[in-house]
């Protein structure tokens, strides 16, 4: 359930904007929805009115061709357009996804690979570090673990093979 709540959050991201308000949207403009509410709130923190828009159902490959991240969008489809246009664009990529990091071999950024988790020291409690530290001493080790001395032959003529004779 969750996964496909996620790829339909993915492709209803874009927003058309129906009037812009007193924001900086233009009418008919597909904006990201982040931008969108972002902008929105702004307006409304300053006493204006914000813009209505649409949600736009894009389908699974546009909408993951529409990412911001263009390294994610060029390993998934139409690499050499996607690399094009953000090499004409200028664009950079911020790198705050999963699968970018993952394509560039970097930590990526979840679960104790996110940045507040890279510097955390943690202290063994007293049990652990007796536990860890405390020297048994060599008096109870068995020598004989393994050597001749310490098993019997086994006759190979008198052992049970089965199948793997000839």
């Amino acid at each position: 359930d969750k996964h496909i709540e996620i790829i339909v959050r993915q492709m209803l991201r874009r927003v058309t904007v129906i009037e812009s308000g007193d924001t900086n949207l233009l009418p008919s403009d597909l904006v990201d929805r982040a931008i969108f509410e972002t902008e929105n709130r702004r307006v409304v923190s300053e006493g204006g009115k914000p813009a209505s828009g649409r949600p736009e159902l894009m389908g699974i490959t546009k909408a993951s061709l529409a990412t911001e991240s263009w390294l994610s969008a060029a390993s998934f489809q139409e690499t050499t357009r996607v690399l094009t246009d953000a090499a004409i664009h200028g664009r950079s990529d911020s790198l705050l996804g999963l699968k970018e990091n993952v394509i560039i071999g970097k930590l990526i950024p979840a679960g104790t690979g996110l940045e507040r988790y890279r510097n955390v020291r943690v202290e063994p409690t007293e049990e652990a570090r007796a536990a860890a530290y405390s020297v048994t001493g060599y008096d109870s080790y068995d020598y004989e673990f393994g050597t001749a001395g310490a098993a019997q032959a086994v006759a190979l003529d008198d052992f049970d093979f089965g199948s793997y004779q000839n």
